[in-house]
């Protein structure tokens, strides 16, 4: 079974997921036909593709000759029988069952017999879908990414019944497509939906304890390399749809996950503000949108005493670089650093209180070479103090944040490595695919199993120990995927 370039395909609805989904395989070569029972909606279909292809040329992406080809090949149908010679259907309707039973029982009784019918569904199950299928194993999912023609991770679900040629086929289609296909096992969320919920999780538990919103996300975007915090992207997804996927994924699994809905974003949904689109989210849209409140005391040390440097280390050959002395003490505990009489160590998910011999902590940070910004929890003023001055004098921001297990930066990555370790303890997807999907689908800078491997699944597993111990949730208990002391 094979899709060529010059093989028809049909979208069915003509919104934003479907006209995106159009515009990528005309502009591949199909021939394609949208298929919309409303004529304004395939009106605004057509429109935003013409939206974004005029900014393509604008940008110098493409050239006014190849706009005009991929709009020709895109027709524009009210008529469902269109559908008949398409060799690939894909569905991209409202996400409810009865609604797509419906349709494909009706798709079914026209395309031809080789025919292959994929869903962009989100929450649904294949098989749910596939039951008034007499032909069930052409059937698969095939869940785009918003905005379609420039996120790259197509997520290929394989349903009970769907046939291993199906997925061949369409995998090599999506890879004609300039999509990054992996193929997903059917489960609550798939990959992205799943794995991904621990981001949205802990920047909203951290709000709730009171840490200012914009902290939050500049500690996950100046450390933790994010491109956007989790509470903006939040306010730009908006929380009416963000937190029914939560609660609907928590749910399904019965609560047995990383993560379980904040009551900080419910309240958020229950007074109306979504975000964006209702322009109060988390933040207010109708003000200037708050920086976060960096410390600005102390000053640049002469010297600083360190010792076991290992993922300081960026920070230690910096401060060379700007003039400050290292003296190496082996006295010191692994990756500390004394400022002027302040000891400073690197977090490993227990909070300060328990660390009786340290005056500041510093938390994680996906690469110190690069982070704009560190996040530290300190015992007095005066560390606190001592430590932005040495930060500072690097071109680093200081972030001080209360107490707390993990604080916020490995806190994040520890359990976006727990629910990635736990996907492939529960076959969703290979390590790589889960990786391959939260980069590609969720925009994260490095996959989650990527980030443990590289900083070693004993000092994760330990972090994870150390916050479940402190913060008393099991939630935060490391999967075994990162072995047993």
């Amino acid at each position: 079974m094979e899709i060529h370039i010059n093989s028809p395909i049909a979208v069915i609805g003509a919104g934003t997921m479907g006209a995106g989904i159009a515009q990528v395989a005309a502009t591949a070569g199909h021939m394609v036909t949208v298929i919309d029972r409303d004529e304004a909606a395939l009106a605004q279909g057509r429109s935003v593709v013409a939206t974004v292809l005029a900014s393509s040329v604008a940008k110098g992406r493409l050239d006014d000759r190849a706009r005009s080809d991929i709009e020709a090949r895109i027709r524009w149908s009210t008529d469902p029988s269109q559908v008949a010679h398409a060799c690939l259907v894909v569905e991209a309707i409202v996400e409810r069952l009865d609604a797509k039973h419906h349709l494909l029982g009706a798709i079914e009784r026209v395309v031809g017999r080789d025919a292959l019918i994929a869903s962009n569904t989100s929450s649904l199950g294949i098989g749910d879908i596939a039951a008034v299928l007499t032909r069930p194993e052409r059937f698969l999912g095939l869940h785009f990414f918003n905005p379609v023609p420039s996120m790259k991770l197509v997520e290929i679900v394989a349903g009970p019944a769907t046939g291993p040629m199906a997925v061949d086929a369409v995998s090599a289609l999506m890879r004609i497509w300039g999509k990054r296909p992996v193929v997903v096992r059917e489960v609550p969320g798939f990959i992205v939906n799943r794995v991904a919920r621990p981001y949205y999780a802990e920047g909203f538990a951290a709000l709730g304890e009171g840490i200012a919103p914009a902290a939050i996300d500049a500690a996950l975007t100046g450390a933790a390399g994010f491109r956007m915090g989790p509470l903006a992207l939040g306010d730009m997804i908006g929380h009416d749809v963000n937190f029914a996927v939560a609660t609907s994924v928590y749910e399904a699994y019965r609560g047995k996950t990383r993560f379980r809905p904040q009551e900080s974003q419910r309240s958020l949904v229950e007074a109306g503000r979504f975000g964006r689109k209702t322009r109060h989210g988390v933040y207010d849209y109708n003000q200037p949108l708050p920086v976060p409140d960096c410390l600005r005391g102390g000053s640049a040390p002469a010297s600083i005493t360190v010792s076991q440097i290992d993922l300081l280390a960026p920070l230690v050959a910096d401060a060379r670089s700007h003039g400050i002395t290292v003296v190496e003490d082996s006295r010191l505990g692994p990756d500390a650093l004394s400022v002027d009489g302040s000891l400073m160590a690197l977090g490993d998910g227990r909070p300060l209180a328990s660390r009786c011999d340290i005056d500041v902590l510093i938390d994680h940070a996906r690469d110190f070479s690069s982070a704009t910004h560190c996040v530290i929890s300190a015992r007095s003023a005066e560390h606190a103090d001592r430590a932005t001055g040495f930060l500072r004098a690097l071109g680093r921001e200081a972030l001080q944040v209360p107490d707390r297990p993990g604080q916020i930066v490995l806190r994040t990555l520890a359990q976006l490595a727990n629910a990635a370790a736990d996907a492939v303890r529960d076959e969703v997807a290979t390590a790589s695919g889960i990786d391959e999907a939260m980069i590609f689908g969720a925009n994260h800078p490095e996959g989650p199993l990527g980030w443990a491997g590289r900083i070693g699944d004993d000092r994760v597993r330990a972090s994870l120990s150390n916050i479940a111990a402190a913060s008393g949730d099991p939630i935060y208990a490391p999967s075994p995927m990162f072995g047993v002391p």
